[in-house]
């Protein structure tokens, strides 16, 4: 069934007004008409079954019936990517909605050389992922922002699985040795922009009490392959794959 995101609140009998964007997609993409039904989820209260209750010149309006499932959420984990190049952060970012990541952080760091970013469009590229993987919430975009501002504000108690090119320990057995009995446990995965990490940057990170550095093997990989390997590890290891 076609499930669509929206920001209205999802109550019994309560009505829903998609995008207008959403409503051409419904209407002539897919040919709903008036009496189809559709899940739809806001990220707040749960996925519901909609009908399609009137369908207007512009845009559809859809009547929330009954929820088929309650509001839940996948861990807390950050993937925070260092800006590359604009096809590839479109990548990464469907693939950490597709992963189960909640937030997805830019940075910017001293070898970051990559085109400008359009939140707009990653916002759109993550709603979309979500719609289709069967995810309740969608992962926010967030602006870029400079490492050392990141690690200055640093939130108490959220661990930092640092992937470090330059060497650490095996992945596997440093994640599951750090998420013994941790499995609620705040996380974030950092991954570094395609010339790596600057020598200095590395050693701040390295030294961070909060920080796990490993290694994802001999290979050196592009941004968007590293952090679909992160993540993957990580949720094999830490996460809810095992749930």
């Amino acid at each position: 069934m076609i499930r669509l995101h929206v920001t209205s609140p999802l109550a019994a009998a309560a009505p829903v007004a998609p995008t207008l964007d959403q409503s051409r997609y419904l209407t002539q993409v897919m040919r709903l008409k008036a009496g189809d039904d559709l899940l739809a989820f806001n990220g707040r209260d749960g996925e519901w079954r909609c009908t399609i209750a009137e369908v207007l010149k512009k845009g559809v309006i859809l009547r929330a019936e009954e929820q088929v499932r309650p509001q839940s959420f996948g861990p807390d984990l950050e993937l925070i990517v260092a800006v590359v190049k604009k096809a590839r952060v479109e990548t990464i970012v469907e693939k950490a909605a597709e992963l189960g990541a909640r937030r997805v952080r830019l940075v910017l760091t001293k070898r970051t050389n990559a085109d400008r970013i359009r939140l707009d469009r990653l916002d759109a590229i993550a709603e979309e992922a979500a719609e289709q993987t069967g995810r309740l919430d969608v992962p926010a975009v967030d602006d870029p922002i400079r490492l050392d501002a990141l690690l200055d504000g640093w939130e108490a108690g959220r661990r930092l699985m640092f992937c470090d090119e330059t060497g650490g320990a095996p992945a596997v057995a440093a994640l599951t040795a750090a998420g013994q009995g941790a499995q609620d446990r705040k996380w974030s995965i950092l991954i570094g922009p395609e010339g790596g990490f600057s020598p200095e940057e590395g050693e701040r990170l390295r030294s961070l009490p909060f920080t796990t550095a490993l290694s994802l093997g001999p290979r050196i990989l592009r941004a968007d392959t590293a952090a679909i390997a992160a993540m993957t590890l990580w949720q094999a290891a830490v996460g809810d794959w095992d749930r």
